[in-house]
C-alpha cells in the first residue's frame, strides 16, 4: 500500500500521507526511543496528523471501518521503522475493532471513544494483565474490582504490561464486580481520573518504547454505563473474532516488519562491507549470497501465510494462533541468522540489527503463546 488517500471514507479527513515515509520518519527515531525506553511523541502526533488513529473505528462514527488486511499492512509496513510505536497503534487498532463489532458496549459509550479517535486522535487500550493472574487468556478472575456505588463504579487494582500506558486516555480495564455472584468484564476508565497512577515498572530488554509500564487504580470513580461490556465468567468461554483473528495476524505482521528491517540492513552491510583482505563487497561471497537466500525464504514463507490467513474465512481461533506462531518464529529465525553470520557488527550497538534481534524476540511472549497455540491445534486435530 503506497499512500492513504484511497481509503479515507466520507466523514475522515483526507491524508496524502505515505506509510513508507511514516516508517523512514520513525526508523530514524527509533534508536534513541529504544535507548530511553521512551514512547516516541512524534510517531504517535504524525499518526494523528495523518488520520490514522481512527482506521478500524466504525464508519458510523467517521471511521474508516479498515479491513484485516490494510490492518495487518499498515502495522507491518510501520513495524519496519519502529516495532514500538506499531505495537501501541496495533492495539488501538485491534481495541476499535472489537468496539465497532459489539453489540454489548452502550451506543453512547461506543460513540464516545470512537469519536474521541477519529477527531482528536485519543488512545485507548486493554488493560488485562496482573501481577497474580499473569494473562487472562490463561485463565482465571481478576484481582481488580470495580464495586457498585451510590455515585457509579469504584475500580480498584492493578495491571501490569499496559502498552502504551502514559499516552493512553482510557483503559478497557478487565475486572469483577463484587457481587456475591460475581460478574467479570470490561470497565472504560479515563486515565485521568483522580486515582489512577502510572509505575514506571516497564524495562524490557526487547519492544522498550512501548511504555508498558503498570497501572494502578485507587477507588477511581467511575460512570454506570462505564461498564462497557460486564457478564458471568462463563458467558467469556469462546473467543470472538477480533481477538481470535485479527490480533494473532497482526501481532504477526508486526513481528515479520521486523525481521524485513533487519533483512533490509543485512543487504545493505553487505553490499557495502568490503574487508580488505578480500577487495571486494562481502555480498560476493557464496556463503553470504546462501544465507540471504534462506533469509528471504522464511520471508516469503511470512508472506504466503499471512496472505492466506487474511483471504481464509475458515480460519478459526486455533488457525489464528498457528500463524502467529509460524510467523514470529520465522522472523526470529531469521533476525538470527542475521545476527549469527555477521558476528560483532550484528551485537554493536552502533547497528540497528541487535535491537530488531531483542524486538523480535518479543514475538514469543505476546498472546498466544506458543504452547497454548500448539496444544489447542493438538487437541482438535486428536479429537480430545
Amino acid at each position: 500500500m503506497d499512500g492513504l488517500a484511497t481509503i479515507t471514507p466520507t466523514g475522515m479527513r483526507q491524508t496524502g500521507a505515505d506509510l513508507a515515509t511514516l516508517s523512514e520518519a520513525f526508523a530514524g527515531r527509533a534508536a534513541a526511543a529504544d535507548e530511553t525506553a521512551t514512547a516516541s511523541r512524534e510517531n504517535i502526533a504524525a499518526l494523528r496528523a495523518a488520520g490514522l488513529l481512527g482506521l478500524t473505528v466504525a464508519e458510523e462514527f467517521g471511521g474508516a471501518a479498515a479491513g484485516l488486511r490494510q490492518v495487518a499492512e499498515t502495522v507491518g509496513r510501520l513495524a519496519e521503522g519502529d516495532p514500538a510505536t506499531a505495537l501501541i497503534l496495533s492495539m488501538q487498532y485491534l481495541q476499535h475493532a472489537a468496539i465497532a463489532r459489539s453489540n454489548r458496549w452502550p451506543r453512547a459509550l461506543r460513540r464516545l471513544v470512537s469519536r474521541a479517535a477519529v477527531e482528536d486522535g485519543a488512545l485507548l487500550n486493554a488493560l488485562r494483565v496482573e501481577p497474580e493472574l499473569g494473562t487472562p487468556a490463561r485463565g482465571g478472575l481478576p484481582a481488580t474490582i470495580a464495586r457498585l456505588t451510590g455515585e457509579g463504579w469504584r475500580v480498584s487494582g492493578r495491571k501490569i504490561y499496559s502498552t502504551g500506558s502514559s499516552l493512553l486516555r482510557w483503559g478497557v480495564v478487565w475486572a469483577r464486580t463484587d457481587a456475591a455472584e460475581a460478574q467479570v468484564g470490561a470497565f472504560l476508565v479515563p486515565l485521568d481520573a483522580p486515582g489512577v497512577s502510572i509505575e514506571r515498572s516497564w524495562n524490557q530488554l526487547g519492544m522498550r518504547a512501548t511504555e508498558s509500564h503498570t497501572v494502578l487504580f485507587d477507588d477511581v470513580l467511575i460512570p454506570y454505563d462505564h461498564a462497557a461490556d460486564v457478564r458471568l465468567p462463563s458467558e467469556w468461554a469462546g473467543p470472538d473474532i477480533v481477538h481470535a483473528l485479527w490480533g494473532n495476524v497482526v501481532i504477526a505482521s508486526l513481528y515479520d516488519g521486523v525481521a524485513r528491517a533487519a533483512h533490509r540492513w543485512l543487504l545493505g552491510f553487505l553490499r557495502s562491507r568490503a574487508p580488505a583482505n578480500l577487495g571486494a563487497p562481502l555480498a560476493t561471497l557464496p556463503r553470504f549470497q546462501e544465507l540471504v537466500g534462506e533469509i528471504d525464504a522464511l520471508l516469503l514463507s511470512n508472506r504466503l501465510v499471512l496472505d492466506a490467513a487474511i483471504d481464509d474465512p475458515r480460519l478459526d481461533a486455533a488457525s489464528g494462533g498457528l500463524v502467529k506462531h509460524l510467523v514470529t518464529e520465522n522472523a526470529i529465525r531469521a533476525v538470527e541468522k542475521a545476527v549469527a553470520a555477521i558476528g560483532n557488527p550484528g551485537l554493536s550497538r552502533d547497528n540497528p540489527l541487535e535491537r530488531h534481534y531483542r524486538d523480535v524476540l518479543c514475538g514469543r511472549v505476546h498472546t498466544p503463546q506458543s504452547d497454548v497455540s500448539l496444544a489447542l491445534s493438538g487437541r482438535r486435530s486428536l479429537g480430545v
